[in-house]
């Protein structure tokens, strides 16, 4: 670790530790995992991002400037470098990294971090405070960071691979300007492969491997955009992969996807992408694409998605956007349900996705949704409209003689009452739900509408 020699401004002269912590740029320990050994040192080695590291882009500039960072929040999905750029920010002069995992820290260990910090600040050196995955902060953890960042005692660098608009607290969030960070896309993952390869000093070059391009590309596909998931998996198709007797290590096909294990999906099942998901697949089937409802629904079923969540969405859509089109979409629907319930998986993936075909391939109707929201609206204004006296229900003498039930007509001995005498309000005689072309859409969507467990 650098050290210093204090003077008179920290009291009486002492090698101390420098007051900024260990550098970013400290080499990573030879035993640590690929992918943290690889992690850019610099914004030159930094690959991907460019709309944020570009020439004359923010982050870029942040780094390289001399100004105040401002607290952020870098959201994202897993693998995308942002605890690498919140490292760089913290390469300035002067500042100090100071780490926290939201997911093994609570109030004390954020009190002791912002602590330190006020320590470090008397010695005239600023704290990046990185908060790994910050969306699993509840709000008190997230309260108590809010004094330090209005103070400037820290800079919040915050990382979530979950929407902050609905994860990170209202009052946190209107302190930090949210920088967003895309997957990164195959070709990028593949460079970033070949470095590690090529790498005698970081990377795998000592082993003396030997990966085909076919497999490189292979393990970026398969990686989902995250180069972490791919760095992983490519030392340990190179470490079980032995040597021959020149001493080179040649990875197979057979190597690489024992190594990549199960396909891996961009899903978690408790957050954003689990209704992005559900919303993809229903959009889909909305769309008479069959093709497209099995994929979304291959992708929630090989995520983990449970089952019984991917039966009541297609009830749902059978009654909402097929309906009166085709009937027996619900008994499609209903019946999958019922089975998944019986069965479980693996098996239910076959009721579920004839269902999924079924509804995909059925004519299309939301007349029931449109009649039901017209007629909700119109009972929402006339809720205080009486019952018409020849619908009461006459149940005592009191009750038929003050005209409950007179003029009443039973449809099935007189059909002339189907068109003659009407089951609505006074205020609403005439009015049709079903043909009525004024009859507007209900609330849209709902067969994704997040809250269902």
């Amino acid at each position: 670790m650098p050290r210093e020699q204090t003077g008179s401004l920290f009291g009486e002269p002492e090698e101390r530790p420098d007051p900024a912590g260990p550098r970013p740029e400290t080499p990573p320990n030879p035993s640590a995992p690929l992918a943290d050994r690889m992690r850019p040192r610099s914004l030159d080695e930094f690959v991907g991002q460019e709309h944020l590291i570009g020439p004359g882009k923010l982050l870029r500039r942040l780094v390289e400037g001399s100004g105040r960072i401002p607290s952020m929040i870098l959201w994202g999905p897993p693998g995308s470098g942002k605890t690498t750029l919140a490292r760089l920010l913290s390469t300035r002069d002067r500042t100090r990294f100071e780490p926290v995992s939201a997911v093994l820290s609570g109030v004390k260990e954020l009190r002791e971090a912002i602590a330190r910090a006020r320590e470090a600040r008397r010695h005239f050196i600023h704290t990046l405070l990185f908060v790994d995955e910050i969306h699993r902060f509840n709000k008190a953890q997230q309260d108590a960071l809010l004094p330090s960042v209005e103070d400037g005692t820290v800079t919040l660098v915050g990382a979530t691979t979950e929407n902050p608009s609905f994860e990170v607290n209202a009052a946190l969030l209107s302190r930090c300007r949210t920088v967003v960070l895309h997957p990164l896309d195959e070709g990028t993952i593949a460079s970033l492969l070949r470095r590690a390869l090529e790498d005698g000093e970081r990377g795998l070059a000592t082993l003396l491997p030997e990966v085909p391009e076919a497999e490189l590309g292979r393990l970026a596909r398969s990686s989902g955009g995250d180069v972490r998931v791919a760095l992983s998996a490519l030392e340990a198709a190179v470490l079980s992969s032995p040597p021959g007797e020149d001493g080179r290590r040649v990875v197979d096909e057979a190597t690489v996807v024992e190594a990549l294990g199960r396909s891996r999906y961009s899903y978690d099942k408790g957050g954003e992408d689990h209704y992005n998901l559900a919303s993809a697949l229903i959009k889909s089937l909305r769309n008479s694409d069959a093709d497209a409802g099995l994929y979304w629904l291959a992708r929630l079923i090989g995520g983990g998605a449970d089952p019984v969540f991917i039966a009541r969405r297609l009830c749902i859509l059978a009654s909402e956007d097929v309906g009166l089109a085709d009937p027996m979409a619900m008994v499609q629907a209903s019946s999958a349900a019922e089975i998944t319930r019986l069965i479980g998986l693996p098996e239910a993936l076959y009721p579920l996705a004839q269902a999924t075909i079924y509804l995909a391939r059925a004519p299309k109707s939301d007349l029931v949704k449109r009649a039901y929201h017209a007629a909700s609206a119109d009972a929402d204004e006339t809720a205080r409209e009486p019952v018409p006296l020849h619908l009461r229900n006459a149940v005592t003498p009191t009750m038929k003689a003050a005209g409950y039930g007179r003029g009443y007509r039973y449809a099935h001995d007189d059909p002339a009452a189907r068109e003659e005498m009407s089951c609505l309000p006074d205020r609403l005689r005439g009015r049709s739900y079903l043909d009525d072309p004024g009859a507007g859409p209900g609330p849209s969507g709902s067969a994704e509408e997040p809250g269902d467990p």
